[in-house]
């Protein structure tokens, strides 16, 4: 019963990660990616500091840098390079690949069990995104493809060391750390890059707050959470909501038309992730972590 109270509460992460899309072209200024990545992580990272008043010591410092490079700064810049290249199915379908590379990284750093069952049904939630947002006449450019890869690359194993290196604070905290090592790495690439925001309007400003407060503080602090009490073969998955409430979303507030190979997507994607719980259960058993090795001891 906890088991599955952990899943609900980790799966609304993805969740409202579906709606990013819908705010972004409805509420945000166009074409400043990186300043707006910023925006969502850093005042959210630095409000959760001042909230928690705890900073990391020791050799945290360094790997709160890590995470936050992978978990935001570098996958939120592969994922724009690829979005701005490739056609947005395109895009969501390589960065699906991502729960596979968590199997497979989990098997390595953390002992978990990589189960057939698993690494079938990440591959069938593949299938299920590209039905959900892929046209037939999507084109494929190769930097937009590397892209992609890197992204996905980048979160899995932000997503594996998340739980390898778990410190001795709350979740609260750690999501704060990583948040603001994100945000300030991306702060001189996204001036070096982009021009100054243009005065920013109350929808703007409505906007960036959603997507700091509840599209990344709120979400990450109940991802990391997740990672920790369940692992990172069994949270990865859940990313396939992503794609699927951007779809629901578009079709209840936009209007758009839900064709049947989309429906047929979004019961594959459904059912990948309850069969790949269905297995990752089989594996750990009902305490979620017998066949896994413990994370390391904690150091400061």
């Amino acid at each position: 019963m906890q088991r599955n109270l952990d899943l609900i509460i980790t799966a609304v992460a993805p969740a409202i990660w579906g709606s990013t899309y819908l705010v972004t072209t409805e509420l945000l200024p166009q074409g400043y990616p990186l300043t707006v990545s910023v925006f969502r992580a850093l005042p959210a990272g630095l409000l959760l500091l001042l909230a928690v008043r705890q900073l990391p010591s020791g050799i945290w410092w360094l790997r709160v840098l890590v995470l936050g490079a992978l978990n935001f700064s570098i996958f939120w810049a592969m994922l724009f390079v690829s979005a701005y290249r490739l056609p947005g199915g395109v895009a969501a379908t390589v960065g699906a690949i991502q729960p596979l590379i968590v199997i497979l990284l989990a098997h390595v750093l953390l002992g978990s069990a990589a189960r057939l069952g698993a690494i079938a049904a990440a591959a069938a939630g593949i299938g299920g995104v590209a039905l959900l947002i892929l046209t037939p006449n999507a084109a494929l450019d190769p930097i937009g493809i590397l892209a992609g890869l890197a992204g996905a690359v980048s979160m899995a194993f932000g997503t594996v060391l998340t739980r390898k290196w778990q410190p001795p604070v709350s979740p609260l905290a750690f999501t704060a750390w990583q948040l603001t090592a994100g945000g300030l790495l991306l702060l001189p690439v996204a001036l070096w890059f982009e021009p100054a925001l243009p005065p920013l309007t109350g929808a703007n400003l409505a906007g960036l707050a959603y997507l700091g407060l509840i599209g990344a503080a709120l979400t990450y602090i109940l991802w990391f959470r997740g990672i920790a009490k369940l692992g990172p073969a069994v949270v990865s998955p859940l990313g396939f909501l992503s794609p699927l409430t951007a779809v629901l979303l578009g079709w209840w507030w936009l209007g758009q038309t839900l064709s049947p190979a989309q429906i047929l997507g979004m019961v594959i994607v459904l059912g990948s992730i309850w069969f790949g719980q269905r297995a990752q259960q089989a594996a750990t058993g009902p305490s979620g972590t017998a066949g896994q090795r413990q994370p390391a001891a904690r150091a400061d």
